[in-house]
């Protein structure tokens, strides 16, 4: 690890060639910046990596049984185990999707699962990315630099190869594949993800497109090619429910296919990840999941919950009243790590003001116990210093489940912040899963 270390600089300067950039828009404008990386990587033994695969992959099977039920026969509301009114009130929840069944049942294709590590070892999972989970792209090209920069590193120890992870989604794409070619359907160059669009393309061997090159005919989705038409099988989409298709959804939309929902419905093109997945994703669904575990396998969850409160529940709600500076508040429409609170750092006003906006807008919030998660050693400008990191594990859906041998680990660059997001300032690692 000392030889990558000696060459972050190098490191960071191929990934700036390279465009490994994070884009925000924000305030009416484009900004982008280098997603700074720190060569000192995440290690993960192979025991604690197969506990963690088998969670992950019950975790991502539950979720996917709940968006058919949830869209279908809705047995897990009939019986109590999710209240109506909470399951269908979730923003991701969207009607045009009700009976509507994806190719091979397949809903969660690509899930992006956001862990962290308490100092007792107990990993706890934070949130459920199940929309358009983006980070994949950035270990993976790390990976290939730092191997290029110091391959002898790679020889001595025994680190499971990532390499595989474009083979992987590529066989995804083929086994929901409606008949056509695959399409990883970007927004374009000024959308924050627009480099990791790009590159898997080119790491799945699939075409990347924009709205202007799709078009939909006899419910049938065409790629215009310098050769002419040809039939889409699979889009991977990297854009929004709202914006996938202006005649289903937001009319304004500029960056969606129009009719792309009709060639949807009659089965003829297979959506990755599947519209209206935000109903299983979302933070107050999240509190549930531990419940689709037992509901829908039969099994115990493996991975646990941080430990979350309702406030639309009355024994929640009281508790959150009484140990408000103890938890951290989460808005359910935020995301990026936007609209989260330590309620602890505020002012006693500000404290008030905050619990005044939960009680008005009960099904708007969670509350969760801070999780004291571990720091990583962290190679900094004032030298290797400890920075709290989380975990994005990718489990991708097809023939079966299966959880990617690596993962996005995001740090936080300032001391005691614990919010690790990109686009809040935070960096990111590489993360060694040790071979058994």
């Amino acid at each position: 690890m000392e030889e990558l270390v000696q060459h972050t600089a190098r490191i960071n300067e191929q990934l700036a060639r390279y465009g490994v950039k994070f884009g925000i828009y924000k305030n009416g404008s484009f900004n982008e910046r280098l997603f700074p990386f720190d060569a000192i990587p995440r290690v993960i033994g192979g025991d604690e990596w197969a506990l963690l695969e088998r969670g992950l992959a019950q975790r991502v099977q539950a979720l996917n049984a709940y968006l058919d039920d949830v869209y279908g026969e809705g047995r897990i509301v009939r019986d109590g185990i999710v209240p109506e009114d909470f399951a269908y009130s979730s923003p991701g929840f969207l009607a045009p999707c009700v009976g509507l069944k994806p190719p091979k049942g397949i809903y969660s294709h690509i899930s992006g699962i956001d862990l962290v590590q308490a100092r007792d070892g107990t990993w706890y999972v934070l949130e459920d990315n199940l929309r358009i989970p983006s980070g994949a792209s950035y270990p993976l090209i790390s990976r290939e630099i730092c191997r290029k920069c110091n391959p002898d590193t790679f020889r001595r120890n025994q680190i499971v190869d990532n390499r595989g992870y474009g083979k992987m989604l590529h066989e995804v794409m083929e086994h929901v594949n409606c008949g056509g070619i695959n399409v990883i359907f970007t927004p374009g160059r000024y959308n924050a993800a627009y480099f990791e669009h790009s590159y898997l393309a080119e790491q799945a061997g699939v075409v990347l497109a924009e709205a202007s090159d799709l078009y939909v005919e006899n419910e049938r989705v065409y790629y215009r090619s310098f050769t002419g038409s040809q039939r889409v099988g699979t889009i991977y989409r990297r854009i929004s429910d709202e914006y996938l298709d202006p005649t289903c959804f937001l009319p304004q939309s500029v960056i969606g296919v129009p009719n792309l929902m009709c060639a949807y419905r009659a089965g003829n093109v297979a959506i990755v990840n599947a519209p209206g997945n935000g109903a299983a994703d979302d933070k107050g669904i999240y509190y549930f999941v531990p419940h689709m575990v037992r509901y829908y396998l039969d099994e115990e969850p493996l991975l646990q919950n941080a430990p979350t409160y309702l406030p639309m529940f009355e024994n929640d709600r009281s508790y959150v009243v009484e140990h408000l500076d103890q938890l951290v508040i989460k808005d359910t429409a935020e995301a990026g790590g936007y609209g989260v609170v330590f309620a602890g750092t505020l002012s006693a006003e500000s404290r008030e003001e905050l619990l005044g906006r939960v009680l008005a807008e009960p099904r708007r919030w969670i509350a969760q116990e801070v999780v004291d998660f571990r720091e990583l050693p962290t190679h900094l400008a004032e030298g290797d210093v400890p920075r709290k990191a989380d975990l994005r594990a990718f489990v991708l859906m097809g023939r079966d489940v299966r959880v990617w041998p690596s993962g996005l680990t995001r740090y936080a660059r300032e001391e005691g912040n614990s919010i690790v997001n990109s686009s809040q300032g935070g960096g990111f690692k590489d993360t060694w899963v040790l071979k058994s």
